[in-house]
């Protein structure tokens, strides 16, 4: 299966759908993402952006997920901000915490007043 992002105001994922791998496989085995977008646009009858995810994060950083926004610019997925002291990664297009988690076996919490972890 391929799958595409519904992007709508701001680059924002809006759906995201599956389509058989065949509709965006040219004559010579390539995938092209513009044939899906071809295809995903004549069958809704419609003039909308998709841009192409992958589960397993081969294309774009990240799979889509409703409420992602497309970073034109990184080629990327970028999930919506956790807390607002969270920087992105600029490797994984994913926001890591200003400080790293205790890996000591207990469960934490991230408590934004403090910007730290919070012992559960």
């Amino acid at each position: 299966m391929a799958y595409f992002a519904k992007l709508g105001t701001g680059n924002i994922v809006e759906k995201v759908i599956s389509i058989n791998n065949a509709v965006i496989t040219d004559a010579n085995g390539v995938e092209q993402e513009q044939l899906g977008n071809d295809f995903i646009n004549k069958l809704y009858n419609t003039r909308d952006v998709w841009k192409q995810t992958s589960y397993n994060n081969n294309i774009r950083k990240n799979y889509a997920g409703v409420g992602y926004t497309y970073d034109q610019q990184r080629d990327a997925f970028i999930p919506p901000k956790p807390y607002n002291s969270w920087i992105l990664n600029e490797d994984t297009c994913r926001w890591d915490a200003p400080v790293v988690k205790p890996n000591d076996g207990q469960n934490y919490k991230w408590n934004e007043t403090i910007q730290n972890w919070e012992l559960i």
